[in-house]
């Protein structure tokens, strides 16, 4: 994404600037912050319901032969734990690509933090990687939702001021997050069918099911993952509808779901023709995200 839409919304609770996050004179007097401290491996612990998933692929190898030649460059974030040690704020992947590297220790900053601010850095250092999963972007907003409205960012009834917020922070709109919070709500397994494109894309049939119980939405999951379909848009929007009405019954999940599909239409954009209108830092889902937001502007309009 351009970087003027990448403004870091840590900046909220008054961290936006680099010494204010990695050891400013005023923020070490003001939280008794310590120097740049190495924490043995085995006393750092993941931060509580971290969302974003540690993977041993590519990027991780990489990571491990830096951590092998040069040692960990960035130090990670960390604040102390009630049950002993330290609970990490930034640095899960520094960590475990230490643990690879055949370390014990690693360097990190020690801060204070309230649950909310932790939680709020947390996501912030996190959301702007690539190759984030539906389901990591989701629980995310969430969480982050959650910590801003505890710290009194909520500024209207609905929740937008604080959904823009977030949004501006990410470089998506309030309602692209909002979208993404409610496909929080859907079961663990639903949600891994969102990131391997079972269930569809976010914009669609993820979010419709998300309305549904969680009994409902095992009989979704349950039949998908049986009889190895996928959930058109039109049959997320009956499950949708039924569920609403409090009609939805197991029976009905599978008669709904066995129904042959329409032929859905597809639309193919060439890159070379949008690319005039998106530079090269711009992800697939960026694109697609925006010209989602596009074609409901011009919808509202008509």
């Amino acid at each position: 994404m351009n970087s003027s839409r990448k403004q870091n919304s840590a900046d909220k609770i008054k961290l936006n600037k680099f010494d204010d996050l990695f050891g400013g004179a005023d923020i070490s007097q003001e939280r008794g912050v310590e120097q740049v401290i190495e924490v043995p491996l085995a006393e750092l612990y993941p931060f509580r319901n971290h969302p974003f998933k540690v993977l041993d692929d590519d990027k991780m190898k990489e990571t491990v032969e830096s951590t092998k030649s040069y040692g960990v460059l960035m130090p990670g974030i960390a604040r102390p734990r009630a049950e002993g040690g330290y609970e990490i704020i930034a640095g899960h992947r520094r960590k475990r690509g230490s643990e690879l590297a055949g370390k014990n220790k690693m360097p990190v900053f020690v801060r204070n933090y309230s649950d909310d601010e932790a939680t709020i850095i947390m996501v912030d250092t996190n959301i702007q990687h690539e190759d984030i999963l539906p389901s990591e972007k989701a629980k995310a907003y969430k969480m982050k939702f959650e910590a801003m409205k505890h710290q009194g960012s909520k500024k209207d009834v609905s929740g937008k001021n604080s959904l823009d917020e977030i949004g501006k922070a990410a470089g998506e709109s309030g309602k692209t997050v909002q979208r993404y919070i409610w496909l929080s709500r859907l079961t663990d397994i639903l949600l891994d069918m969102v990131d391997n494109k079972k269930l569809g894309i976010v914009h669609v049939q993820g979010v419709d099911t998300s309305y549904l119980s969680e009994v409902e939405q095992v009989w979704v999951q349950e039949f998908v993952k049986e009889q190895s379909v996928n959930v058109s848009s039109t049959q997320s929007a009956q499950l949708k509808d039924y569920g609403k009405k409090g009609e939805l019954t197991k029976a009905m999940v599978e008669l709904f779901l066995s129904e042959k599909k329409p032929k859905e239409r597809k639309v193919t954009i060439k890159a070379d023709k949008i690319s005039q209108y998106f530079t090269k830092d711009y992800s697939s889902e960026d694109i697609e995200s925006i010209i989602y937001e596009l074609l409901e502007d011009w919808q509202s309009r008509q």
